[in-house]
């Protein structure tokens, strides 16, 4: 009987007792429970695995050795002694107030209460909590492993508003503030999240809390790799293109070896279709409007350097865009620099999905009229299969008109040179394009380098208010950026792309063949 894809399914004992595919994780288990400090923390994005990685943890210390047989823990673990564990998970459900978020939690508390059947006389969330871990672990004379999942979501659901998203994350704080004190009664702590809320804000005191996520060691604890991709899933292979399953959905990297996104794979396995299924569970509209209310450059996300400090960990009281990007996994370490104490990463988009479709939300939220930038990036692709640049112009021209009136009074974006190329940049990226902004040359940087069939285009941006008419085919032509793609192509254009801040638009448009 063919084996079925876990799609959406994040129960341990239901993956191993109906005949489903499990890509096999356990050997980290060993590795946490026996080579660290036993209070963990792990941030990875959505739809990655970490909720299933939880409750593998859960079965492993309530002692269901059946449930893993043939696997690695089978024979590397302690199946003689099991532990009661204490499952808080966030996932589910929308809190919209803090009012909601205390009874998600109460609930919580109750249900362990009863299954362990321990009394809970306390009345505050925190004191009950510990409550229940002593309770328990005097009850049944052993340790408690304590597992919270999706930590942070009842912050991240009300982000937007920050009155009370600073409000939910105080009953967090105090909620979680309980456990250190508890360490004479806990076994095990494991806590993941999307995002890294600093220590002072969210874990307060919890110092003795590893981060993981940047460990190496640890880098490919969800996700699938390459190898366990190909053995895994062996018999649903024979005729799927790998090579461009790797470059849709391949990519994301924690200092280790680079991962697939387990919910891409199973759709794409089942569909057999090349769709940005992560991308369309949950949609970047925060993260959008924040960049476009603080003019960020947007070709900057192809290639971007930050310190350590920017992406290790973020507040409701200061969101850096480049930290919501990483975090949530629209952009990947692709770089790590480390001299003498000072640390810097170098990030960009993981794969052709998130690439194409990042951008893609970008445009529609530019835009008014949807149909009229589907249109617009079909011809676009046309255009240049016929290599028609009065088309391109043309097109260009058109969506530059489509941008509201109103977008640009209320953005201020218009007189802001790097916004133009924002948006060539993002209209190229969400329609396929191979593109290399800002690439470096012994006498400056190529502002986008455009690769379509055998052909490369160079282009150059410039603002005429700011510069003048006819500097930017100018500069590409004295600085001879195209010398740089001789041995990778043998036909190369030059494209001098002026815009007008008032008239809001493209005012020059001009190509050049230089071989």
């Amino acid at each position: 009987m063919a084996k079925k894809l876990p799609i959406g399914i994040q129960s341990f004992e239901k993956i191993r007792t109906d005949n489903f595919y499990y890509v096999d994780k356990t050997l980290y288990i060993v590795k946490l429970v026996e080579e660290g400090s036993g209070w963990y923390f792990l941030s990875r994005p959505r739809r990655f695995g970490k909720s299933l990685f939880l409750d593998t943890l859960r079965q492993a210390f309530l002692g269901k050795k059946e449930l893993f047989e043939g696997l690695y823990l089978e024979n590397n673990w302690d199946w003689e002694k099991s532990y009661p564990v204490i499952h808080i998970d966030f996932a589910e459900g929308v809190v919209d107030s803090t009012e909601t978020l205390k009874e998600m939690i109460n609930s919580t508390l109750n249900y362990h209460s009863e299954i362990y059947s321990v009394e809970l006389k306390e009345r505050l969330l925190n004191l009950r909590l510990k409550e229940l871990i002593r309770r328990i672990s005097d009850k049944y004379q052993s340790k408690v492993v304590v597992l919270i999942d999706e930590y942070d979501k009842p912050i991240l659901d009300r982000i937007e508003n920050k009155e009370v998203a600073l409000e939910l994350r105080e009953v967090l704080k105090n909620f979680y503030g309980v456990l250190k004190p508890l360490d004479a009664y806990i076994k095990f702590v494991f806590i993941t999240g999307v995002s890294k809320f600093s220590k002072v804000s969210l874990f307060s005191g919890l110092n003795q809390l590893q981060d993981i996520t940047l460990n190496p060691d640890y880098s490919t604890i969800c996700g699938y790799t390459q190898k366990e991709f190909e053995e895994v899933f062996k018999d649903r292979l024979p005729g799927i293109d790998l090579e461009k399953v790797k470059c849709w959905y391949d990519g994301y990297s924690w200092l280790g070896e680079s991962v697939y996104n387990p919910f891409d794979i199973l759709l794409h396995l089942a569909e057999k279709d090349f769709r940005p299924y992560w991308f369309e569970t949950g949609t970047p509209t925060f993260l959008i409007k924040i960049m476009a209310e603080r003019r960020y450059y947007l070709p900057k996300l192809s290639k971007l350097k930050v310190g350590e400090q920017l992406i290790a960990s973020f507040d409701v009281d200061a969101i850096n865009p480049e930290n919501l990007l990483f975090q949530t996994g629209y952009l990947t370490i692709c770089d790590k620099i480390s001299e003498e104490g000072y640390i810097k990463y170098t990030l960009k988009f993981p794969n052709r999905e998130v690439q194409i479709s990042f951008n893609n939300y970008f445009l529609t939220y530019l835009v008014e009229d949807y149909y009229k930038k589907e249109e617009n990036q079909d011809q676009l692709r046309d255009a240049f299969k016929e290599n028609d640049f009065q088309k391109i112009k043309d097109i260009f021209q058109s969506f530059f008109s489509s941008i509201p009136y109103e977008w640009y009074m209320k953005n201020q974006l218009s007189g802001y040179e790097g916004y133009y190329a924002s948006v060539v940049y993002a209209y190229f990226c969400a329609s396929g394009f191979e593109v290399i902004v800002e690439d470096a040359t012994s006498v400056g940087k190529i502002d986008m380098t455009v690769f379509y069939a055998n052909r490369v285009y160079v282009i150059e941006f410039k603002v005429v208010e700011l510069e003048g008419e006819g500097k930017a085919i100018k500069k590409l032509k004295d600085k001879r950026y195209w010398e740089k793609y001789l041995e990778r192509s043998s036909t190369l254009y030059l494209i001098g792309v002026e815009f007008s801040k008032q008239k809001r638009n493209i005012v020059g448009f001009d190509v050049e063949q230089v071989l």
